[in-house]
């Protein structure tokens, strides 16, 4: 074997890629340096040396098809290498390299854990650059299945941005993005100054680098115009982040608000509308009274001679089917009649869990008359089986025909099905109108503090969650409440009607009988049958 290895003449060839399975191999240099020791312990004569860096899970590396040309042109005879699986990870590229090995061409392939000949190991080489393709084919799977489950929860798989740290100190699939303690504040700084509508990008470049010293490798000393733009038009900033063309709500913590990005994206022009589309609140949801056309957002910008910079956001028909003569309506004084009709809802906290108990009480009540009724359901049911097997005992002992079998059995079939209905829409009836009431009232206990200081998807969510019909006419919205939440307000007028009664009243005395007081005043009970919840 010695006398055979030193005639021949060697290709060493190492490979690393910096993506996927080879993250954790050695690097090209010990690659070559553990080889190249190989070598010479054994006496191989290198006559090639060939590295590159490049994944060997698609065929196509350009330095691979170099070293088997060589060997085809009978200008070398083995392959030296670290692992097999250096040389391939795909089926066509693995093919090639044991099909030249079988014909003689490659008389050798070494690695650092053993040597392959010809026709002796093509078994043992096809099963290892099978696990090898193998591997790369279920890491690919596995790294799609992390990588989305990074996405679901909200932590961004990217370079944190300037202003943000990469946290490398929790476990693999984990980590996430934090503030940086240093350049954070000054980033809000730019931020600021931004929204004043008083500075160019420019300015504000210039003003990073000499007023604040935020330099990265990111953002260099010599701060360009364009990564600024791409800093004011990155949706990080503002809890979200965008891989892959998608954007995803983040769990990081947000540096300015959506509605100061939107601001952003006025001051800046045209140019920024590329990156990121506007996003308001209740567009798709509206239809103009008087022409049925939707209801669209727009931003405006008045600048003042004394630099003075204001902001408005108006809503206005499109007027995409006929000619409307509606007027535009601020965003400040839509919302503000949204929050009265909230407001309308709104019930205090004491009267919320006072309601939640009453109706689990309720509940509570019917479990023994719902047990009753399901054990005379799955009584009714089960006869209904036997006599489903009794039919079947009389067919097969022919004292009844074919027909009258199939009529019968059709007959007890749809009894069965229906009994069995009723057993589950019984045995579900009270949890089901329960959840469902207990969301009404805490709907209605809090989505007024929700509305106030939601963001613009908390807000489009709350007015769809309260009633359906959105019609803006006159500069007046109406909508048609959920028939729950007419009931809820006629209940909240009782009970705010009380507690202004109260309100006088320091001592706390009325508030250890607000119990007696609600069940005194207010009948919730009763109410479930007439309740669509």
């Amino acid at each position: 074997m010695a006398q055979v290895q030193d005639k021949l003449r060697y290709c060493l060839y190492a490979r690393k890629s910096s993506i996927g399975e080879d993250r954790q191999i050695a690097s090209i240099p010990d690659q070559i340096k553990t080889l190249t020791t190989l070598a010479k312990e054994r006496g191989l004569n290198i006559v090639h040396t060939f590295s590159e860096k490049r994944t060997a899970k698609l065929p196509g590396r350009p330095v691979f098809a170099q070293m088997l040309e060589k060997l085809r042109n009978g200008e070398a005879d083995g392959i030296l290498c670290w692992k097999l699986n250096r040389l391939s990870r795909n089926p066509i590229d693995g093919g090639e390299i044991m099909w030249l090995l079988q014909q003689g061409v490659i008389k050798q392939i070494i690695t650092s854990e053993k040597t392959y000949l010809p026709n002796e190991h093509s078994v043992v080489m096809s099963v290892e650059f099978g696990m090898a393709t193998q591997f790369s084919r279920d890491l690919s799977v596995d790294t799609k299945r992390g990588l989305k489950y990074k996405l679901d929860k909200g932590l961004a798989p990217i370079q944190a941005p300037v202003g943000y740290l990469n946290n490398k100190f929790l476990p693999k699939g984990e980590k996430n993005i934090i503030p940086d303690p240093e350049r954070f504040p000054l980033v809000r700084k730019l931020w600021d100054k931004l929204l004043t509508g008083q500075y160019s990008v420019a300015h504000l470049a210039e003003y990073a680098d000499k007023e604040l010293g935020l330099v990265s490798k990111r953002l260099p000393k010599c701060l360009y115009k364009n990564k600024f733009y791409e800093l004011f038009t990155n949706p990080f900033y503002y809890g979200y982040f965008k891989y892959g063309g998608i954007i995803y709500k983040g769990r990081h913590k947000a540096m300015i608000s959506e509605e100061e990005f939107n601001k952003a994206q006025v001051i800046m022009g045209n140019r920024s509308k590329a990156h990121m589309p506007q996003k308001f609140s209740f567009t798709g949801m509206v239809r103009c009274g008087e022409c049925g056309a939707m209801i669209t957002a727009e931003n405006k910008v008045k600048r003042q001679k004394n630099g003075n910079v204001h902001f408005y956001t108006f809503y206005r028909c499109t007027k995409r089917k006929r000619p409307c003569s509606q007027k535009c309506l601020r965003k400040e004084e839509l919302e503000a009649q949204i929050l009265d009709i909230l407001g309308r809802i709104e019930i205090p906290p004491e009267f919320y869990s006072w309601a939640i108990e009453q109706l689990k009480s309720e509940a509570k009540k019917e479990t023994t008359s719902r047990k009753s009724i399901l054990t005379a359901q799955r009584r009714d049911y089960d006869e209904c089986v036997k006599r489903i097997d009794r039919l079947l005992e009389m067919r097969m002992n022919e004292e009844i025909t074919p027909e009258e079998f199939a009529e019968k059995k059709a007959e007890l079939a749809e009894e069965k099905a229906r009994l069995f209905s009723f057993i589950n829409e019984s045995d579900n009836d009270v949890d089901s109108w329960l959840e469902k009431a207990e969301s009404v009232f805490d709907f209605a206990a809090n989505a007024k503090k929700r509305f106030e200081n939601g963001s613009l998807d908390d807000k489009k969510q709350i007015l769809a969650a309260l009633g359906s019909n959105f019609i803006l006419k006159d500069q007046i919205l109406s909508i048609s409440i959920q028939k729950p939440l007419l009931l809820v307000e006629k209940a909240a007028v009782e009970v705010n009607t009380i507690h202004k009664a109260l309100e006088p009243v320091k001592n706390g005395t009325f508030e250890a009988n607000f119990d007696e007081i609600y069940s005194q005043n207010i009948l919730l009970g009763g109410q479930r049958d007439s309740n669509p919840c």
